[in-house]
Parts: C-alpha cells; sequence; structure tokens
C-alpha cells in the first residue's frame, strides 16, 4: 500500500528501503509450518513516516489496515516505536522492521 520504492524515488523522495522476511518472526511458526513471506517498508528520510508498505504471504490481509493507518495518517516513526505489536503473532514484524530501521 502507498507508494513503491521506485515510485518513491521518482517522486523525488529520498527513500530507505526496510526488508524482512516474515517467516523470522516469532509468530509464523505458530501460524503455519513452513511460514513463507516478505515485508517491505518504503520510508521517507526526510520526514521519517512510511511512505510504502508491501506484505506477501498467508493471511498478511490482517496486517494491511496497520500498515494503511501508519502511511495514511504519516505517523512518525519515533511513534510508532509505542504501538507494541502482540507476541506471538505475525505482526510482530513491524517490531523487526522498526529494530532493523534503528532510531
Amino acid at each position: 500500500m502507498g507508494l513503491t520504492a521506485a515510485a518513491a524515488a521518482a517522486a523525488g523522495v529520498r527513500i530507505r528501503v526496510i526488508d524482512y522476511d516474515l517467516g523470522a518472526v516469532a509468530g509464523s511458526a505458530l501460524h503455519a509450518d513452513g511460514y513463507r513471506g516478505h515485508a517491505r517498508m518504503v520510508v521517507d528520510e526526510d520526514r521519517k513516516v512510511i511512505v510504502g508498505f508491501t506484505l506477501v504471504g498467508p493471511d498478511v490481509a490482517e496486517l494491511l489496515h496497520a500498515a494503511t493507518i501508519a502511511v495514511v495518517g504519516e505517523v512518525p516513526l519515533d511513534r510508532l516505536w509505542h504501538a507494541v505489536p502482540a507476541f506471538p503473532t505475525v505482526s510482530e514484524v513491524w517490531l523487526r522492521l522498526l529494530e532493523a530501521y534503528g532510531r
């Protein structure tokens, strides 16, 4: 949802892309054996907000609303650190993406 990395870059946005293997979050093992999926967060580096979010994998539709709120609401990354995801669930990917991005 939102912009792809290519679209954001073409629009002149200075971006950073963070990718994460959904199969690596603890909740994925509880969801299904051999769970495979991928998450991508496209961050506007100047405003420190997410401008695009991509999810691929089983039942990722459950994660799309949170991504929509983050992108449309232009929620700053510093504020997202306070929105702790449930554990162990696949939504733990939010924490992992923020950790990969850093503070």
